[in-house]
């Protein structure tokens, strides 16, 4: 059944809704809104396509020798920016609708009796029409075919990253920033997956470790787990061969680090498989020659970027240093693979025990226990002592922190359910410390 146009008239005159005649400059005004609108549902579709690109959809383009191809290909270097882009030239392409189809619906229909009714069309109707066909629509299709519309859209995008490189570049500089943060944040998680870990189920028990030891790697720096300058055997560059050959047979090692004067002064290390040659010859012979050059590293390196630099080096001994430059301690690669699966030990290895467990609640610890290893039998959280250990790696250290001068033999320190009783001082080093939990 037809409507009566005499009826939409009666109506629309009720709503004191009225017409005014259709000009040039209005007529021109629809057929830009058109093209903007056609516009728009290009760009906005070209989001999902450029980045809903499957790996096989990827694997096409990179073989191919077409210019569309190379286009994306481009794009993708970049894709901050690229998604700059096309944020912004759709944003300025939606204004520039909305403003168009105002001005429009002003030209055409005089609101100014029913402003709701204005509101209703201006608004409600046009940013209907806005998402459905501007955004929606071209999207679902993009999804459906993201390969040839990214192809197909490559080169307008590649115009467009031009035109608009000055905002592209404030805005991905801007995403920087809030990236760094993010990221911080998500260093911060990692104590929360650890603690994950710990109510997971019992049949993943013998592999909680190592994933939790891979969960902290990354977090750990070498000061941590380093051998203390004052427990390495060093030889002095300027020794008797023979003298040398007794020190590296009673210490038995297969590495030692060579110094001249001091151990601060450290001149090479020792490969003892390189002395296998020449262990008949007498005190005449140069084993200086032998030493190979030392790598020194920062006390505050983290142990994963380490163990990259040792591989890549084919080296498995550096030298610790502090920021005066002195020599702090030495660390070797063993040492940072027991930081994922535990302890390394072959036939060859003395025990060095470097605690006792009294019974449940009470444990007898050598000073020189690293803090990393004190957590680590307690099963206590790393950060359990952060607050207050300073620049402590050692449990020694710690109690120097907490007492804030040297102690005496038999002082007992306090520090939340813990307390450290000093059980044996050799000279200005703690030796032996008694550490009972109270529960």
């Amino acid at each position: 059944m037809e409507s009566d146009p005499l009826v939409t008239w009666v109506i629309l005159s009720n709503l004191n809704i009225t017409f005014l005649p259709i000009s040039i400059a209005t007529v021109a005004g629809f057929i830009l809104t058109t093209v903007l609108l056609i516009c728009s549902a290009l760009v906005s579709g070209s989001e999902v396509a450029f980045f809903s690109l499957s790996p096989t959809d990827l694997e096409k383009i990179n073989k191919s020798k077409t210019h569309s191809a190379k286009a994306v290909k481009k794009l993708l270097e970049n894709q901050s920016k690229l998604l700059a882009t096309i944020l912004v030239a759709n944003n300025f392409i939606n204004i520039a609708i909305v403003i168009l189809s105002t001005y429009i619906t002003n030209s055409v229909i005089d609101f100014s009796n029913s402003p709701a009714i204005g509101f209703a069309v201006q608004v409600v109707i046009i940013t209907f029409l806005l998402l459905l066909f501007g955004e929606i629509v071209p999207k679902v299709y993009a999804n459906q075919f993201s390969s040839g519309f990214a192809q197909f859209m490559s080169f307008p995008i590649l115009f467009l990253s031009k035109v608009f490189r000055p905002i592209s570049y404030f805005l991905t500089a801007s995403t920087k920033i809030v990236d760094k943060r993010v990221l911080k944040k998500q260093n911060i998680s990692m104590d929360d997956l650890s603690n994950a870990l710990e109510i997971t189920s019992e049949s993943i028990t013998d592999d909680k470790e190592i994933l939790k030891g891979i969960i902290e790697f990354g977090s750990i720096e070498v000061s941590e787990i380093m051998c203390s300058r004052v427990d390495i055997m060093s030889i002095d560059i300027n020794s008797p061969f023979t003298n040398i050959i007794r020190q590296i047979i009673d210490a038995g090692y297969s590495r030692i680090p060579v110094y001249d004067g001091t151990f601060d002064n450290i001149k090479g290390v020792l490969y003892i498989k390189d002395l296998l040659s020449h262990i008949q010859k007498n005190d005449s012979f140069r084993w200086q020659s032998l030493i190979r050059p030392p790598y020194f590293i920062p006390e505050k390196k983290k142990i994963n970027d380490l163990l990259e630099e040792l591989q890549a080096k084919r080296i498995h001994m550096a030298i610790v240093v502090d920021e005066y430059g002195g020599t702090s301690g030495i660390i070797t690669m063993e040492d940072i693979l027991e930081e994922i699966v535990g302890e390394i030990s072959d036939e060859f290895d003395a025990d060095d025990v470097n605690f006792t467990k009294i019974n449940d609640a009470n444990y007898l610890f050598k000073g020189k226990t690293l803090l990393n290893d004190f957590y680590k039998i307690l099963e206590l959280e790393t950060c359990i002592f952060d607050e207050i250990k300073g620049d402590a790696d050692t449990l020694a250290g710690l109690i120097l922190e907490l007492k804030g001068e040297f102690p005496e033999v038999y002082d007992t320190i306090r520090y939340r359910n813990f307390s450290f009783k000093i059980e044996e001082i050799d000279k200005r080093r703690i030796k032996k410390i008694k550490t009972t939990i109270n529960k």
